[in-house]
């Protein structure tokens, strides 16, 4: 998996336990890869950066992902710059404070937002395939529940009356944009696993 982000390694542990044992599934770390900058301009094409550059490094399959919130008001933003869109990257306190404060005045009505996942996957061969998925729903004024991470407080899927953070783990994986992606990238990668 070419990340750094431990909770991604963890949700694709889950998402892929029925094709893959949790010790096949190794992050950018663990296999001594460097982080790749995300310079692309869509989800797709940062996935794809980090998918090449650690199958490139490793010689092992990879996989990754890009993802984030799409916020209709705001035109799709944060999007591509969700995890830096308070400055600092991964600073998800900061984030979520300030995408509440821009909305502060927003009705409900117009709150509408997705999460949008785009997984890649690239082998050593040059082999590469891009899939997406999408989990719509609205945003709540504050932050709701302690699971998750990243924006998952203060998004309700539609459906539901709970955030992402009110869900449990396998909740949320059911109906994930990032579930929705990595399964049907599963469907390309059990073909190359044999």
């Amino acid at each position: 998996m070419a990340t750094h982000n431990q909770h991604k390694i963890g949700e694709l542990r889950q998402i892929l336990s029925g094709l893959l044992e949790a010790g096949e599934v190794i992050g950018a770390g663990e296999a001594g890869a460097p982080d790749v900058a995300e310079t692309g301009v869509t989800f797709a094409q940062n996935a794809l950066l980090k998918a090449r550059a650690v199958a490139a490094h490793t010689g092992l399959i990879a996989v990754a992902d890009d993802s984030g919130l799409a916020v209709d008001i705001l035109g799709g933003a944060p999007g591509i710059f969700s995890a830096r869109w308070a400055g600092r990257h991964g600073d998800d306190t900061a984030n979520l404070t300030l995408l509440l404060e821009q909305l502060a005045d927003i009705s409900p009505e117009h709150r509408r937002a997705r999460f949008v996942c785009a997984a890649a996957l690239a082998t050593p061969d040059g082999a590469e395939v891009v899939e997406h998925g999408y989990l719509p729903g609205v945003l709540l004024t504050e932050p709701r529940g302690n699971g998750g991470f990243g924006y998952d407080p203060i998004l309700v899927p539609d459906g539901q009356h709970r955030s992402c953070a009110e869900l449990s783990p396998a909740e949320k994986n059911a109906i994930s944009h990032r579930g929705q992606a990595f399964r049907a990238l599963a469907t390309h990668l059990g073909p190359l696993l044999g």
